[in-house]
């Protein structure tokens, strides 16, 4: 029908329904990033006190029947007091990983790490299981903000193994070839605190 409106001059006053697709949605920082995230497979916890941090941690432990974890940071401890399970801090493959990370990227739902969560382990030599604490505070725009946001809180020491976990469906496949024999993809929950 387009072809013959170009062709005849004709005019429609009616919208086209194209339009309306075609309208760019600008999403708030959380927002955009809650919907990249679960589009991505990822699962979501938003906590607005740390008494829901702790139940909702021991939610996702009963429902995997999960009773080892390994947590490199010692601040995250207070979340797993009441929680029988037994912590390490020796990555083994087979065991979940409690951890916090760097920044949350909004425009893509992509979780940065650094050497300061993950210490000199390769996130694709670790677990497929990952529960990250994150906190509101935590959002940028994008990766070039997060990269910023790590050198400027960290001035006298830049961490290094700086990477992202991407991907939150285990064993997706990836056509990208620059990904070949390096997959970083976890089965996730996210915690999100609010602390702004």
């Amino acid at each position: 029908m387009s072809f013959f409106k170009k062709i005849f001059g004709l005019s429609s006053n009616e919208p086209d329904e194209n339009d309306a697709k075609k309208q760019q949605v600008h999403l708030s920082l959380d927002d955009a990033f809650v919907h990249h995230f679960i589009d991505k497979g990822g699962k979501f916890l938003y906590c607005e006190t740390s008494e829901e941090v702790k139940k909702n941690l021991s939610q996702i432990l009963l429902e995997n029947n999960w009773t080892h974890l390994t947590c490199f940071d010692k601040k995250l401890n207070p979340f797993l007091e009441k929680s029988n399970v037994t912590l390490s801090s020796k990555l083994e493959k087979t065991i979940p990983v409690f951890i916090s990370c760097e920044h949350l990227i909004a425009d893509s739902g992509d979780i940065l790490f650094s050497s300061n969560q993950l210490k000199s382990n390769k996130l694709a030599a670790m677990s497929e299981n990952f529960i990250v604490y994150a906190t509101t505070s935590q959002l940028v725009k994008n990766t070039g903000e997060g990269l910023t946001g790590i050198k400027n809180n960290c001035i006298k020491n830049i961490p290094t193994n700086i990477s992202a976990i991407k991907n939150y469906t285990i064993k997706k496949d990836d056509d990208n070839f620059l990904n070949y024999g390096n997959t970083n993809s976890k089965n996730l929950y996210l915690l999100l605190f609010e602390d702004l």
